[in-house]
């Protein structure tokens, strides 16, 4: 018997470090992926003191060289990516008339191009394999939109919808291909929001209290799961009810 391995993006922190350690205690062995190279040993640690396999991989997703050689890496050490969860993100806000063209291109680039990349990498040994898991995490922003993020609320939609086209073409070959899309999440990102931005947020939330990364994490591995085998081209929204 052998272990399912996961390959997951943006692994050395905030929703992508808890999606590897609650995956790692559900008997994955797993790719830690960032460019946060001492952050990725970190994880790694953790995940080997739980009993399982880890990898790390210093991954730029605005390299394609850099995409190509982490997962080649990670099929020969590895042997095999039964799940991959396209996770890590970045952002540049700003007003759309004001956004400078490289903030655009970055964040697409990494976001959205960088996602399409490592799911290429992944298609053909899925296909031989005919089993796989492409879990894409995207945004509540991604379908409701929001102000000053033209270029991140685009590369989030747009993430979505390759989660649908790629569902589609994949079906046949046992592989699922789905997205979650969190609310607002107790990350680095919003703990150094100010007060008042905060008090909005909290304002617009049903369950009146932000994420956790776990709660997106276990979204996650349900979706990995063999619960989940007839679950294909789905959003999972973990958003405390922000948007219904």
């Amino acid at each position: 018997m052998f272990n399912r391995v996961a390959f997951i993006t943006g692994a050395s922190r905030g929703i992508g470090r808890a999606t590897a350690l609650l995956l790692c205690r559900a008997g994955y062995d797993i790719v830690v992926a960032s460019p946060e190279v001492e952050k990725n040993e970190e994880v790694a640690e953790a995940i080997r003191a739980c009993s399982g396999k880890a990898l790390t991989a210093n991954l730029n997703l605005t390299s394609l060289e850099s995409i190509k050689e982490a997962f080649a890496r990670a099929y020969q050490e590895m042997g095999r990516v039964d799940v991959l969860v396209n996770n890590a993100g970045i952002t540049r806000d700003g007003f759309a008339m004001r956004m400078k063209p490289e903030d655009w291109n970055l964040v697409l680039q990494v976001n959205l191009t960088g996602a399409f990349h490592c799911i290429q990498q992944v298609l053909h040994p899925m296909m031989r394999e005919r089993y796989g898991r492409i879990i894409n995490i995207a945004s509540v922003v991604g379908e409701m939109g929001n102000s000053s993020q033209a270029n991140y609320v685009s590369s989030k939609a747009g993430l979505i919808g390759l989660t649908k086209a790629i569902a589609r073409e994949m079906g046949s070959r046992g592989i699922t291909v789905n997205a979650v899309a969190p609310g607002f999440i107790e990350t680095d990102m919003t703990r150094g929001l100010p007060a008042e931005i905060r008090d909005k947020m909290l304002a617009a939330i049903p369950l009146a209290h932000l994420g956790k990364p776990d709660d997106v994490a276990a979204a996650v591995k349900f979706l990995a799961s063999e619960e989940a085998a007839y679950i294909t081209g789905h959003v999972l929204d973990v958003n405390g009810g922000m948007y219904m």
